[in-house]
């Protein structure tokens, strides 16, 4: 009897002893687990170490094949200080319905221009279309004006992007850091690398390239792939608003390839997503510029708002142009400025003055009727604040044109008017 009661008592003992030990952080029992746990944390760590070391490299192999550097640009000190930077994004297409230009080199215009702002400190981004049928003064580069009155989009075809960038900053009166050239028909292999992408369709439209099979948009939000992205972004002869309402898609496509390519499905497409960049686009952004954003700048991404430079349609010498009242390149230049943390200026350049000499003659950006007006790009005036234009047209053999008005108005507002835009793909 003694016997059975030691014996109960030892077994007690034992189960309250092995109980305390499991539950003592720091007991034996404990140990082999939390080194297996351990050893699986470490490698893990390891693999996922060398996997990001692999998608590291190969983002730097294919990025760096997009690096092409203008001389005096290089604003990687405003990078690595986190201070706000601009970039103008180049959408190239050389193709007519979709077959390639014979031409030898043909470079083509750059019929999507949007100057892009990212403010870190803000953690806001702005877009700002630039009709590229916009009427400006063409800079080769920032010694070289070449004294020619064009449509925006040239300046690409005559200088490259340094020519594109220089003429924009002269335009609106707005430091250009970087550029992001792409050539539009990549768009389809970008934004299927990215999974598509979603936008909010404004109207009911179905467009194709000739020869090929019509993509068809139902009002309200879709979900598209890379043929109905391109097709969507090209489309504007059934827009309203013309130029100015694919300008809007084109923004919105924009900027849902930049949430796609943010998102967390994007990781696993990654390969993809670095070809169809390194295959199509330009910039002088270095990798390490792309790295630093990535850390420093990816909150703005959060908030991008939308806008446009709005001009007044007109014919000058047989070619359609956009005019920008003075008012209105002024609000364009103040709003870039302030976003980039720069003081308002008064903007008073070729554009400006054409203007006011083009008004002292009876020109008005808010005629809404349907007789013609002119208006001249030669300032004929020897008065001491024009004079310096009196011989502008001798020296270059420009003349004065006619310009027929299209009516509507060029008065700051983002709404539709009578402008139209032209040109196209």
């Amino acid at each position: 009897m003694d016997n059975n009661n030691n014996n109960g008592l030892r077994g007690r003992r034992k189960r309250t002893r092995n109980s305390a030990l499991a539950s003592n952080n720091n007991g034996k029992i404990k140990r082999p687990l939390l080194k297996i746990i351990g050893l699986v944390a470490l490698v893990t760590f390891f693999v996922m170490g060398a996997y990001g070391f692999r998608i590291y490299a190969q983002a730097q192999n294919s990025l760096g094949k997009t690096y092409k550097a203008i001389d005096g640009k290089n604003a990687s000190a405003k990078i690595v200080s986190k201070k706000p930077v601009s970039i103008l994004l180049l959408g190239v297409d050389t193709t007519d319905n979709g077959v390639r230009d014979t031409e030898t080199n043909y470079r083509g215009n750059s019929d999507t221009m949007i100057i892009v702002t990212v403010n870190p400190k803000t953690n806001k981004t702005t877009m700002m279309s630039v009709p590229r049928d916009s009427m400006t003064e063409i800079w080769k580069s920032a010694n070289h004006n070449t004294k020619k009155i064009q449509k925006i989009n040239s300046a690409y075809n005559i200088g490259n992007e340094e020519s594109a960038m220089v003429t924009t900053e002269k335009f609106l009166n707005v430091p250009i850091d970087y550029y992001i050239k792409v050539d539009f028909n990549s768009l389809k292999e970008i934004v299927n690398a990215v999974g598509g992408v979603d936008v909010d369709v404004p109207f009911s439209f179905s467009y194709g390239d000739t020869g090929e099979k019509k993509s068809h948009f139902k009002k309200g939000k879709m979900h598209l792939n890379g043929k109905q992205a391109l097709d969507y972004s090209r489309m504007r002869y059934e827009d309203p608003q013309g130029d100015y309402g694919r300008q809007l898609r084109q923004r919105q496509v924009i900027t849902a390839i930049i949430k796609s390519a943010a998102s967390a499905k994007t990781f696993t497409r990654y390969q993809k997503v670095l070809d169809s960049i390194s295959s199509s686009m330009t910039t002088n952004l270095s990798f390490s510029d792309m790295q630093s954003m990535f850390l420093n700048y990816s909150g703005a991404a959060k908030s991008i708002g939308s806008d446009h430079l709005q001009g007044y349609g007109s014919m000058i010498d047989g070619s359609s142009y956009e005019i920008a009242s003075t008012k209105e390149l002024r609000r364009v230049s103040n709003k870039l400025r302030k976003q980039l943390g720069l003081a308002e200026e008064q903007l008073n350049n070729k554009e400006t003055r054409l203007n006011a000499y083009n008004e002292k003659l009876g020109f008005s950006f808010n005629y809404t009727g349907n007789q013609q007006q002119n208006y001249t790009t030669k300032i004929t005036s020897t008065s001491s604040s024009t004079s310096s234009e009196s011989s502008y047209g001798s020296r270059y053999g420009e003349s004065s044109h006619s310009t027929g008005g299209y009516g509507g108005s060029s008065n700051g507002s983002t709404g539709s008017t009578g402008s139209r835009g032209f040109g196209g793909y």
